[in-house]
């Protein structure tokens, strides 16, 4: 029996996995590998938060393997040279991998497809991870979109789902190669253990992790959907960011698990909720669909006009103030805290904290970016690069400029009963709802261990869009 290597990346799942599901059907003996390479991702290495998760993730898929006579080998090393060698000792004819659409891994898979078939080993590639890739919806006149309601659109009306039938119980087996290091030797978990906070009975890495927070929200949050996900003091949102982002569950397979659902309840107004939250997967298509035309933006404006706006990158005790949760503006402040301490923050928060950052600090988006990317779990690059530049107002289907969120009005309007505040801003637990998002108006002996604001939301707003027209006038 020939062999065939199966090279997991961000598809740490058995279900639904198109490229596992390929070369199983090639009736080949079976290398399953995970190598480690994050130089490869430069300069977006992953960052620490990710590394976490992304242990535990592959300890869960290594175990599922085992109980099926199978097993994960994990690497240390650069990709290219790896694959070669384990390729050579396997005696593999083929390679089969889900795609990834970084830039820089979009460089790195297509030199490497064409030097391994330069070789003679045939190379299998597919789609793991969107439900449209980013090359495949195009405008009339076969440009990229860079306006979300016309993609989606078009992306609705092509959109079918496809799952992969059920795997068997035993996988075929490996054949021997040297040079697999045990997960622990990948040191991607932290050794202080300062992530515990990052997993709980509810919020937990892997496929089984993944399929149980589905079911939680199909029966806590799908139904409240819509109204529900810009609350974050409510239980309304799926909490698979970091399951997509690793590929823990198959984003084709949740939209149809959705669609299932709705279809066999019947229940009034359901299938409106699940389009709504298809419609939000769709956003994570279009994110990946403007990283891939436009590479440069991780790093760079996309509307160029904003390269002569005048961002700052600090002071850096104004920067410290916002990363640790201390601004005195408290959904700003539990958002922060939230992050730091679980590795999450809610998705409406996100776009509040970022909004205070560019707008009312003028600190640079990119310091956000940086600053997320090392503490989220589901940090990616597309997502990220794409909603701090919607709210710097510099990217494709960007929230204006001159738009300031107000943080009060957002605190009072998505957090009215104060859940989301008090619990990762307990200094502020006794203080009435009337005046808990805006706590300066109190008596200072009531806010006593909470620091002031760190400027006025009122001038720095009028700042904001004092810069914003004298852009406009250049």
């Amino acid at each position: 029996m020939s062999a065939a290597i199966v090279w997991f990346r961000r598809d740490l799942r058995l279900a639904d996995n198109p490229a596992l599901d390929a070369a199983i059907a090639s009736g080949k003996k079976l290398l399953l590998v995970y190598i480690h390479a994050p130089t490869e991702h430069a300069p977006w290495a992953p960052g620490a938060a990710q590394m976490s998760w992304l242990h535990h993730s592959l300890e869960r898929l290594h175990q599922s393997l085992q109980s099926r006579g199978q097993r994960l080998c994990f690497f240390n090393g650069a990709s290219a040279e790896t694959l070669k060698r384990l390729i050579s000792e396997a005696g593999a004819q083929a390679i089969f991998w889900n795609r990834c659409y970084e830039p820089a891994l979009v460089q790195r898979d297509q030199a490497l497809k064409t030097e391994l078939k330069a070789l003679g080993v045939e190379v299998n590639s597919f789609n793991g991870a969107l439900l449209h890739e980013p090359w495949e919806i195009k405008t009339g006149s076969g440009t990229p979109y860079r306006v979300f309601s016309p993609y989606w659109r078009k992306c609705r009306e092509r959109l079918v789902l496809k799952t992969s039938p059920p795997l068997p119980q035993m996988l075929p087996p490996a054949p021997e190669v040297s040079g697999a290091v045990a997960l622990e030797e990948l040191h991607l978990k932290p050794a202080l253990n300062w992530d515990r906070g990052f997993y709980s009975a509810n919020r937990q890495p892997g496929e089984a992790g993944a399929s149980a927070a589905l079911v939680r929200f199909i029966d806590l949050g799908l139904a409240s959907y819509k109204e529900g996900r810009d609350r974050p003091g409510l239980k309304s949102t799926s909490m698979l960011s970091s399951a997509l982002h690793f590929g823990e569950i198959s984003v084709q397979a949740l939209a149809q698990r959705l669609f299932d659902y709705a279809h066999e309840h019947a229940v009034p107004g359901l299938l409106t909720q699940v389009e709504h939250l298809v419609r939000e997967l769709g956003w994570r298509d279009f994110s990946y669909h403007l990283l891939y035309h436009y590479p440069h933006t991780p790093s760079a404006n996309l509307n160029a006009q904003f390269d002569a706006f005048p961002w700052a990158w600090g002071p850096p005790d104004v920067l410290e103030r916002w990363q640790r949760g201390q601004t005195g503006i408290p959904i700003v402040d539990a958002g922060m805290r939230e992050l730091w301490q679980t590795g999450f923050m809610h998705n409406r928060v996100r776009m509040i904290v970022a909004s205070f950052l560019t707008k009312n600090l003028n600190i640079h988006w990119q310091a956000g970016a940086r600053w997320f990317w090392d503490t989220l779990t589901d940090a990616d690059l597309a997502n990220n690069t794409q909603g701090w530049q919607w709210a710097a107002g510099s990217g494709a289907d960007a929230q204006p400029y001159f738009r300031i969120f107000n943080p009060v009005s957002q605190g009072e309007r998505f957090d009215p009963e104060g859940h989301y505040v008090r619990r990762f801003v307990p200094e502020l637990d006794a203080l009435p709802n009337k005046t808990l998002h805006s706590p300066w108006i109190a008596p200072r002996a009531s806010r006593t261990q909470y620091p002031e604001p760190l400027v006025d939301l009122k001038e720095s707003r009028a700042q904001a869009l004092s810069r914003y027209a004298e852009l406009r006038g250049r």
